[in-house]
């Protein structure tokens, strides 16, 4: 008797949210896992970062809670609030399917904060919102 379950790698949250995102948000905007080259010029479409916040398992081996840290970057600050809104609105709607790679079970938003980015002292403040959402996941 080999002792274990097979083991299954939980999926790669950051890949997920990307590709929700820039399949439910505007035409134009940037979704990545990094601010991209150039971000002043891409700010009239908007700009979207997740990142990896953290998160561990929920029930070990079958499910993993997993924080998502969401740059928003725009033109302005409604712009960059309306673009929160709906990506906290689309990965809402995804509690329940099957996306490549995992099933989404469970999927809150945590917070929405207003913190504007600025690059360097020589130049002005960027409308920023950090979106954290919470997601449970697993292998699909």
């Amino acid at each position: 008797m080999s002792g274990g379950l097979p083991a299954a790698a939980m999926p790669d949250v950051e890949q997920v949210v990307v590709a929700l995102l820039k399949a439910g948000l505007p035409g134009g905007t940037s979704v990545g896992t990094e601010w991209p080259a150039n971000l002043a010029s891409k700010l009239a479409a908007g700009v979207v970062s997740v990142a990896l916040g953290g998160g561990g398992s929920r029930l070990k081996a079958v499910t993993a809670d997993r924080t998502i840290d969401i740059d928003i970057l725009g033109a302005t600050k409604k712009q960059a609030r309306d673009l929160a809104a709906t990506a906290s609105a689309q990965l809402i709607a995804a509690q329940g399917t099957v996306q490549p790679g995992a099933r989404i079970y469970g999927v809150d938003e945590t917070s929405l904060i207003w913190l504007p980015y600025q690059a360097s002292a020589e130049t002005d403040t960027i409308p920023r919102y950090v979106l954290v959402m919470s997601m449970v996941v697993r292998p699909a």
